[in-house]
């Protein structure tokens, strides 16, 4: 009986190490996403997005393999007693890669969000706090990046971040939380929509847990990418939902246009 107890908990913990291994992987996932919207003159444009980093070291291996034109981090950069010199590095790793844009998560008002905000400003990082950017290409044409701060707690104001942004435009939309799709609508033409929060479920049996699987979802007019995130929350343990970053390169599906 003693052996078969020892056989049980030395399973156990292989398992836990399993899942704490899946946790701490370091995954740039590649989407390559086309639109017939979007203007040739851009030709194609790279994004860099991982979000819910939470507690975790950003891993300098991972992020030398990247080459993107900016970077967005979408939301729980850090969570409560997360040290500020850790924000920093990681935040000094991610500019290494290009501009950095970021939205507030849940967990970010977990620390003190005034020297958050004083921090990322110091450091060049621009915070999309329903606001937008506006990018023009050579001929004229525009791409609008929008930001929503955090819908679960009506922080949310999409209106504002549409009216910063240009009206003809192609639009990408960055929210930590992916509930923002129930807000968009057909006359916003918001063609992106970039969302964390969820962490695919974390942990996940027999393909069921708490929230959906991180992916690509269409809608009417809009594509939303949700990341099962960098991180983890409460345990840094993960099964049936790797951890994960994003290449995105956006292009045109119409060589003509």
């Amino acid at each position: 009986m003693l052996y078969i107890f020892l056989g049980c908990i030395f399973v156990l913990m292989l398992f836990a190490l399993y899942m704490l291994k899946l946790a701490n992987e370091n995954r740039v996932v590649e989407h390559d996403l086309q639109f017939e919207e979007f203007p040739n003159s851009f030709g194609t444009v790279q994004i860099y997005f991982i979000s819910d980093i939470h507690r975790r070291i950003v891993n300098s291996k991972m992020i030398r393999s990247v080459k993107a034109d900016f970077v967005i981090v979408g939301g729980d950069l850090a969570e409560k007693n997360v040290p500020f010199e850790r924000i920093k590095e990681n935040i000094k790793k991610l500019k290494t890669i290009g501009p950095v844009y970021f939205v507030w998560g849940n967990n970010d008002y977990e620390l003190d969000y005034h020297e958050l905000d004083a921090t990322l400003l110091d450091l060049g990082v621009k915070i999309l706090d329903n606001t937008a950017v506006v990018f023009e290409s050579g001929n004229g044409d525009k791409l609008s990046l929008l930001g929503v701060d955090y819908v679960g707690s009506s922080r949310d104001r999409l209106d504002l971040a549409l009216l910063d942004s240009a009206e003809s435009s192609f639009k990408i939309l960055v929210s930590h939380c992916p509930r923002i799709i129930r807000k968009i609508e057909t006359k916003h033409r918001i063609s992106l929509v970039l969302a964390g929060h969820t962490h695919g479920g974390q942990v996940r049996f027999l393909g069921f847990g708490p929230y959906k699987l991180g992916g690509l979802q269409s809608y009417a007019t809009t594509k939303m990418l949700t990341s099962n995130g960098y991180g983890t929350s409460l345990l840094p343990l993960r099964l049936g939902a790797r951890a994960e970053t994003h290449l995105i390169t956006i292009s045109s599906s119409d060589p003509e246009k």
